[in-house]
């Protein structure tokens, strides 16, 4: 997810270019290399949404004892709190951090020179954005973290995937792209179907965590969305590579120094072996799911990388079923379809304009 908006500034190149491919004229071999290219993009944008599901499903297992497989019991080593949040990031971004400064100097050699310019202030503007980012990005993952604890993993995802929405409108509100009549449409269908998913409990205590957990998932969805509209301002300056890692060293700074201010209650205490086996595989499916993702746009372009995975919340409500059995409601699987489904539309509105128009 926060590789995802480090790409903006490539998207519309990736598209044009594949879009000149098919314009072209092609042989029946070169047809054939093209189709195949597709499908290998689309299943790596699958595979790389599986991962990332992996670790929803891990985070949500750190938090609250699972039945795992159907098999043994595991989990609940952390209260799902802001401080706990806390002690996860590190946990994550310890990994990332270094695995994405590797990353980075192979994907584009030039991110160190960047990097020096704005560390000597030559971009000042462009650093106080990529600074900003990197706390948005600390807020919105801790908001993610709680809102998974609290409440079905697969209900916390489709919540946080109305964040379609609020970018939409804070790009109209900063960039003058007031939203057309189909994308109404369509947010409208996603607040629709978010409203079916939320879960329902006749108990206070339940009531009162199931009522954070929404708020956690809608709020970082809200936080997503100026961390998006923001990071493609600094895209204009700041090339998306060295922007992304340094958006990781912030959110690793502040989440430490959050847990130096304010630690954990009985920290010694915490069953730390299985907590760290967690946090960093968690961390490593993260990484991996959104590297792949980024390969997947390359290959097949920015909207069609999104519309395949918009099926991001579909996919960690099913995977959460199958690895901790965490049912839903008809309800709320088909409010997950419906988000899914507007996703999807909000990230193909593009290309079904353009037909519409055509036709």
């Amino acid at each position: 997810m926060v590789f995802d908006e480090a790409t903006f500034s490539l998207d519309a190149i990736t598209d044009k270019v594949i879009q000149d491919t098919l314009d072209k004229d092609m042989d029946g071999k070169t047809v054939i290399l093209h189709a195949l290219k597709i499908m290998l993009g689309i299943g790596t944008v699958i595979l790389g949404a599986i991962f990332l599901t992996f670790h929803n499903v891990a985070v949500r297992i750190l938090f609250t004892e699972q039945l795992l497989l159907g098999a043994f019991w595991v989990g609940g080593y952390v209260q799902p709190n802001l401080q706990s949040s806390m002690l996860l990031m590190v946990q994550r971004m310890v990994l990332v951090v270094p695995l994405m400064a590797i990353l980075s100097l192979r994907l584009y050699p030039s991110a160190l020179k960047e990097l020096r310019l704005l560390v000597q202030g030559q971009q000042w503007t462009v650093l106080q954005q990529a600074v900003g980012c990197g706390a948005l990005m600390f807020l919105n993952i801790a908001l993610l973290y709680i809102a998974i604890g609290l409440i079905p993993t697969g209900i916390a995802m489709t919540l946080f995937f109305t964040y379609p929405v609020f970018t939409a409108l804070l790009s109209w509100r900063f960039f003058g792209d007031r939203p057309t009549l189909f994308r109404w449409v369509v947010m409208g269908i996603i607040l629709v179907g978010s409203a079916l998913t939320i879960p329902q409990s006749s108990a206070i205590d339940d009531r009162a965590s199931i009522t954070l957990g929404i708020l956690a998932s809608v709020g970082g969805g809200v936080v997503y969305a100026f961390y998006s509209v923001i990071a493609q301002k600094c895209f204009q300056a700041l090339h998306p590579i060295p922007f992304t890692w340094v958006s990781f060293t912030v959110t690793l700074f502040l989440s430490g120094l959050s847990l130096l201010l304010f630690p954990l209650p009985n920290i010694q205490a915490l069953d730390w072996t299985p907590l760290w086996i967690g946090g960093i595989f968690s961390g490593l499916m993260s990484f991996v799911g959104h590297t792949l993702h980024n390969l997947g746009i390359r290959m097949i372009g920015a909207t069609a990388a999104s519309i395949t995975g918009s099926g991001s919340p579909a996919i960690t409500a099913l995977m959460a079923w199958a690895t901790i059995r965490e049912a839903l409601s008809s309800l709320q699987v088909t409010g997950i379809v419906i988000v899914t489904l507007g996703i999807a539309l909000l990230s193909g509105e593009g290309s079904i304009v353009g037909r519409s128009r055509k036709a």
